[in-house]
C-alpha cells in the first residue's frame, strides 16, 4: 500500500489542510432539515412556546459546525476563519427567505398531485422536498464561492432520494418532482416559477468544448433554461446551454430535445399503433387500436 500511496499520489491526500469528512456534512444536513422544518423531524411533539428556545440552540449548533467544516473547505484560500465566519453568517441570514420558497415548493406539490393528502404527507415522506431543500441551501453556498460542501450536500440528497440537482442550478418558486427518481438537473440550468417535472428527466449539457490539448473545458453556459410554467413529462432529456424551453410549455414523456422551443409549446412523438388481442385465441379475437 505505502507502494501504491507514492506511485498513485493523485488520490492521496496527505500534509495537506484536510477535508470535510462526508459524516459531518450528513449531519449538517440533517440539521438543516430540523431547522427548516420544525417539528416534523423532532420524534414527537413540538410545543410552540418551546420553539424560540430550541431554534436558537439549533442554530448555535449548527453555526458552529457549518463554521467548521467551512474552514476546512477554505485552508489555504486566504484567511479562511474569517471567510467561514463570513459564510456562515450570509447562509443563517438567508435561511428564512428559503424556507418562504420552500414553503410555495410544498404549494406545489399540493396543488400539483392529486395523491397528496395533506402538506403534512408532503413534507414528511416526498423526496423531491429534502432534495430541493437541501439544493436551495447548497445553491446559496455555491453562490458565495464555498468550495466542496454545496456538492457533497446535494450529492447527500442524491444518495438518499435518487435526485440529482447540481448545487448550481437556479431554481425559482413553486417547484415540484413528482416521482423524482432518476431526475438529473446540470449546474447551469436556470428553471422559472411553477415548473413540474416528472421521474427521469433530464436537464444536461449538450456537447463539451476541449482545449488544444484535447480536455474538457470548465465551466461556461452547457444545461438548458426552463422559463415559468413549463411541464416536462417522465424520461424526457432536454440538452445544451442555449437551449430554453419557453413559458408555458409541456414537454411530452421520452421526448429528446437539443434545441429551444418557443412558449406554449406542446413537444411530443407521434408513436406507431399498440395493437391489442387476446392471448387466449387472438385469431378468433377483437383487434383494437390505441
Amino acid at each position: 500500500m505505502m507502494d501504491s500511496y507514492r506511485d498513485h499520489d493523485g488520490v492521496n491526500s496527505t500534509d495537506g489542510p484536510g477535508f470535510p469528512s462526508k459524516p459531518e456534512v450528513a449531519s449538517l444536513c440533517q440539521g438543516l432539515m430540523e431547522l427548516l422544518f420544525p417539528g416534523y423531524h423532532d420524534g414527537g411533539t413540538l410545543a410552540k412556546l418551546e420553539l424560540a428556545a430550541l431554534t436558537k440552540d439549533r442554530v448555535s449548533t449548527l453555526s458552529e459546525d457549518f463554521r467548521r467544516v467551512f474552514h476546512a473547505a477554505l485552508s489555504g484560500s486566504g484567511d479562511a476563519p474569517a471567510m467561514a465566519s463570513e459564510a456562515v453568517r450570509n447562509l443563517f441570514e438567508e435561511m428564512p427567505g428559503i424556507r418562504a420558497l420552500l414553503q410555495t415548493d410544498v404549494e406545489a406539490a399540493y396543488e400539483g398531485d392529486p395523491a397528496a393528502s395533506t402538506p403534512d404527507e408532503i413534507i414528511l415522506s416526498y423526496p423531491f422536498l429534502e432534495a430541493v431543500a437541501i439544493q436551495r441551501v447548497a445553491h446559496l453556498l455555491y453562490r458565495s464561492d464555498v468550495p466542496l460542501i454545496p456538492r457533497m450536500m446535494t450529492e447527500w440528497a442524491h444518495a438518499r432520494t435518487g435526485i440529482d440537482i447540481h448545487p448550481g442550478a437556479a431554481i425559482g418558486s413553486h417547484f415540484f418532482i413528482d416521482h423524482g427518481t432518476g431526475v438529473v438537473i446540470g449546474e447551469t440550468c436556470r428553471i422559472g416559477a411553477r415548473v413540474k417535472l416528472y421521474h427521469g428527466v433530464t436537464l444536461g449539457a449538450r456537447s463539451f468544448a476541449k482545449d488544444e490539448s484535447g480536455r474538457i473545458k470548465k465551466g461556461g453556459k452547457r444545461h438548458p433554461d426552463v422559463e415559468d410554467g413549463v411541464t416536462i413529462y417522465p424520461n424526457a432529456t432536454v440538452l445544451g446551454g442555449e437551449t430554453v424551453i419557453g413559458r408555458s410549455s409541456t414537454i411530452g414523456g421520452n421526448v429528446f430535445l437539443m434545441h429551444s422551443v418557443p412558449p406554449d409549446s406542446l413537444v411530443y412523438y407521434e408513436e406507431s399503433d399498440v395493437r391489442v388481442v387476446a392471448k387466449s385465441s387472438k385469431s378468433n379475437s377483437a383487434d383494437y387500436s390505441i
